[in-house]
């Protein structure tokens, strides 16, 4: 699997995170791999899984399991998608497009976020499935509207519209490798720095050969494709609001979905503003540090949104019984983002193939021992959880 990935290496997600923290430099892997603050969100978005038991059917023998689900009236092989992750160009060359290749060989949905290095066109013609485009409002509205006209041009079935980045969160494994200064273009702020480059070649020669320092030119602005050392306070300057749902749905007049749903009250603003599904998220902990793991929120907003929209959910996913585990507690499907980004920065689309084939073979085996046909039949019978996540929202 490319030149650093082996099945017998490989045996679940952990093994692909070890891999991705050989090849690639500090900087780029603790962009990946960091939340913010104390990371206790970023911890406990994981951990929480711990606390749901599942209660299997014995002396059931299943011979298959069927994997195949819908979201938004879309046929896809497993309730797995792949959710936004910025900038994946730093971890393998044209990351996002190769990213969306194995997403699409493996039947399932890419989401392709606003601060990507490459072109939305290259990536929607790079897979044979479906593609959402995940967007933020820099540069302000026109500059949205350009490249929303241009996702529904390409073929994006969905806008994802994400509502917790108010500003960016402070991620400080970010500050210590020198995230500013290695993109700020002075070669005194770079020089105590560039040591983690030096150190992975192999990764720097496929930095170099794919152009180097990206931009990002799904956001034009009128001088160009934004810079990548604007991220930071093009943020801050287009947080999204309620109101903002109006003239994104005209402009859209298609399916939008709503990311970073935290509480029951966001869900029914959200149902209410014309959202066709919505992600219960916490931004993988790299927002708000110290609320509650998406998982234990997750009752809470499927019971608020009373089945007028599906609900998907993101954070903490790692292995195929945490896919159960989501759904028997409501969400139509998941999304990874670290799970496949790990495999990216370890062997670029082999690494994304293989880090779905581990959740997939993880997942059948957990239906098969649960003595669970479809994921169509899991529900609430199939978990035990703490009184106290049941408490009215």
């Amino acid at each position: 699997m490319s030149r650093t990935v082996t099945s017998a290496q490989v045996v679940n997600i952990a093994d692909l995170r070890r891999l991705a923290q050989r090849r690639l430099p500090r900087v780029a892997f603790d962009y990946i791999d960091g939340g913010a603050d104390g990371e206790v969100t970023l911890r406990e978005n994981c951990r929480v899984f711990d606390d749901v038991t599942l209660r299997p059917r014995s002396a059931v023998v299943t011979q298959g399991c069927d994997l195949r689900t819908s979201v938004l009236g879309t046929d896809i092989a497993l309730p797995l998608l792949l959710a936004p992750v910025g900038s994946c160009r730093l971890f393998y060359p044209r990351g996002e497009a190769v990213a969306a290749r194995a997403a699409g060989a493996a039947g399932t949905i890419y989401t392709l976020s606003t601060l990507s290095g490459t072109r939305l066109e290259e990536v929607k013609a790079a897979t044979s499935g479906p593609c959402w485009y995940q967007v933020y409002l820099c540069g302000g509205r026109d500059v949205a509207l350009g490249a929303i006209a241009r996702a529904k041009a390409a073929g994006f079935s969905a806008l994802v519209v994400t509502i917790d980045t108010p500003v960016a969160g402070l991620r400080e494994r970010d500050v210590r490798n020198g995230t500013k200064e290695l993109v700020s273009g002075r070669p005194l702020s770079m020089l105590p720095f560039v040591g983690q480059f030096l150190a992975r070649p192999r990764w720097l020669l496929d930095f170099l050969a794919d152009g180097g320092l990206m931009s990002f030119p799904n956001v034009v602005l009128p001088e160009g494709p934004m810079p990548y050392a604007d991220v930071g306070a093009a943020l801050e300057q287009s947080a999204v609001c309620w109101d903002d749902l109006r003239w994104l749905r005209d402009a859209w007049n298609g399916p939008i979905v709503i990311k970073g749903v935290h509480t029951a009250d966001d869900a029914r603003r959200a149902v209410d503003g014309g959202a066709s599904a919505v992600v219960v998220s916490n931004h993988g902990g790299r927002q708000l540090d110290g609320v509650a793991a998406t998982l234990r929120v997750l009752p809470e907003v499927v019971a608020a949104v009373g089945g007028r929209v599906e609900v998907l959910l993101d954070g903490g996913i790692r292995r195929g019984g945490d896919i159960v585990k989501a759904l028997c507690l409501g969400a139509r499907a998941v999304l990874v983002g670290r799970a496949y980004a790990y495999g990216l920065g370890a062997g670029g689309e082999a690494g994304v193939t293989k880090a779905i084939q581990i959740l997939r073979a993880d997942l059948v085996r957990t239906l098969k021992l649960l003595g669970c046909a479809s994921v169509s039949e899991l529900g609430a019978s199939y978990v035990a959880v703490s009184p106290h996540w049941r408490r009215e929202p």
